[in-house]
């Protein structure tokens, strides 16, 4: 009986609930220390390790580098691959090192049995040279040679190593401001110059009118010629000073190899480090991959235009959306008038937000990249064809079609806000004087904006984590350019952008160095949700400041 009145009164569904809401917030949490762990452990300077590997046929190497892995495998999985070991044995242990050093040995990943592995040494002296191209390289620094003449080695050469490098970062940096925004202005304008000369074919303009255009254009034309020139010139000036210098170092089998400093990112002597050391290592590199630009296939290097192009676009999403959106909820709420038809419309509304997204982004291709973005271009970029301006993937269309994609989140979120203002309070404005006009916005809306933030919430929440729709619709593997810069427009909308989400899908599943890009999928996922994290607080902190406003000028 205790147990039937037990049951009967609803104690066992509470407990039921709360225990599936304990396991979701551990699963939750968990899966967020899993991504944490996997991915930013990556950039905690990892102990160098140097040790001798024999062959099958007896012969012996040595390799220096970083444990990423361990795993313990039946022996006769082992054999089956054709390797040698212990008739006896029934498991073995094999590592995966990175061994880096790609340009000389072909892969900077390698698995080796653990029987045919020598004492694990950890030399103070071996350093990590983290590289612009093909990857890290192990080894230890020999001398550093300025002009083919030798400037350092022994006990100094360390710090002079850094220092030297430190210049060439600067002078790589000097080299990267003048390509990208030097030159690319003068591209640009350039590029201006032959449209404006198109467009005076294609609008058939002659005469002594024509011929004063093209002069004063060719004037233009000259004037960034020269300083086309001179920028070239102090261009090739720093690279010519960052190429003087030379590292060179000996790997584990004793091959001498020479490094340009201008190709090193840092160098770091991981096992000589202290607690304080490590940990400058670790936040400078995760600063680099938080604010640095990609390399390698974007298996190397920073993802900031990726997290610059995803918050660009949810922000120009939230400017699309949340207006048609209220303004949509309201109507539907306010002054249509109720019958089969507004029915119709609202179950449409709920149907649409559970449409595949994949369907928007083709619906975002057809009509607005192709439809309207070609009739764009036909209108006011008709000298720029056939290469299109707007009629071909772009921010603005991307942002476009996510803005449809949570239209219907925030229509029922604000309709929602809506239907929960009392009559009361309507009647109230009415009966002291006010219009249905000034009732609604001065009355209505202030106080059904904290559901309308609701509503902005999870349309950012969605948007920020969507990737399908955005693979056709304006989001690239790597794009070259900002879409906000010094230039006149300032904001780009027509350029391609990269994309968090994408990011993740690239690197992880379409990386030609999988080990490589594993780690840094998991750092950018972490990237991601903090990302939308951040945005969401932002809003929620908007509308709880609004409900406390509007609450206590109610009371």
């Amino acid at each position: 009986m205790k147990f039937r009145e037990w049951f009967k009164s609803g104690d066992p569904w509470i407990w039921m609930i709360g225990g599936a809401l304990s396991i979701s917030v551990i699963m939750v949490v968990g899966l967020l220390l899993l991504i944490a762990v996997r991915g930013f452990s990556h950039f905690w300077p990892a102990p160098l390790v140097e040790t001798t590997v024999t062959a099958v046929d007896g012969s012996q190497s040595v390799i220096l580098g970083e444990t990423v892995d361990s795993e313990t495998l039946p022996a006769d999985r082992v054999r089956e691959a054709g390797e040698f070991i212990d008739e006896d044995a029934q498991v073995i242990t094999r590592h995966l090192f990175k061994v880096g050093n790609r340009d000389l040995t072909g892969r900077d990943f390698v698995w080796h049995l653990e029987a045919a592995l020598g004492e694990w040494r950890y030399p103070e002296d071996a350093m990590m040279i983290e590289r612009r191209e093909w990857g890290n390289f192990y080894g230890y620094p020999l001398r550093i040679e300025e002009d083919g003449e030798t400037v350092a080695g022994g006990e100094g050469l360390w710090s002079e190593l850094q220092a030297r490098i430190a210049r060439a970062n600067e002078l790589h940096e000097q080299i990267d401001r003048i390509e990208r925004q030097e030159i690319g202005r003068i591209n640009n304008q350039l590029e201006e110059i032959r449209l404006e000369e198109r467009g005076l074919e294609h609008y058939g303009v002659t005469g002594a009118e024509r011929e004063a255009v093209m002069a004063d254009l060719a004037a233009r034309r000259a004037a960034l010629e020269t300083e086309y020139e001179d920028l070239r010139a102090q261009r090739n000036d720093l690279q010519a000073r960052a190429e003087r210098d030379v590292l060179y170092a000996r790997t584990a089998n004793g091959r001498e190899v020479a490094i340009n400093l201008d190709q090193i990112v840092m160098a770091s002597k991981n096992n000589a480090l202290g607690l304080a050391g490590k940990l400058g290592f670790y936040w400078h590199r995760i600063a680099d991959f938080l604010t640095g630009y990609p390399r390698e296939a974007n298996t190397e290097g920073g993802i900031f235009p990726a997290i610059f192009g995803t918050v660009v676009m949810v922000l120009i999403m939230s400017v699309l959306v949340t207006p048609f959106g209220v303004l949509a909820a309201i109507y539907l709420r306010e002054y249509a008038r109720q019958g089969p038809i507004l029915r119709m419309i609202r179950v449409s509304v709920y149907n649409l937000a559970g449409v595949p997204s994949i369907v928007f982004g083709v619906f975002g291709l057809g009509f607005f990249v192709y439809l309207l973005g070609g009739s764009i271009d036909e209108m006011f970029f008709p000298e720029r064809l056939p290469a299109p301006t707007f009629g071909t993937p772009g921010l603005f269309w991307a942002s476009l079609t996510l803005a449809l994609l949570t239209l219907p989140v925030v229509i029922v979120s604000t309709e929602e806000g809506l239907a929960r203002i009392p009559r009361s309070v309507r009647e109230g404005s009415l009966a002291l004087g006010a219009t249905k006009w000034e009732t609604l916005w001065k009355v209505v809306v202030p106080l059904s904006a904290p559901a309308m933030m609701t509503g902005l919430i999870l349309a950012v929440a969605r948007a920020a984590g969507e990737v399908a729709p955005l693979m056709l619709v304006g989001v690239v593997k790597l794009a070259p350019s900002l879409p906000v810069d010094g230039e006149f427009p300032y904001v780009h909308l027509e350029r391609k952008i990269m994309h968090l989400g994408f990011h993740i899908y690239d690197v992880g599943f379409q990386s030609p160095n999988v080990e490589a890009a594993r780690p840094l999928v998991y750092a950018t996922a972490l990237t991601l949700v903090a990302l939308i994290l951040i945005l969401n607080l932002t809003a929620i902190a908007i509308r709880n400041r609004l409900r406390e406003k509007y609450r206590s000028e109610s009371d």
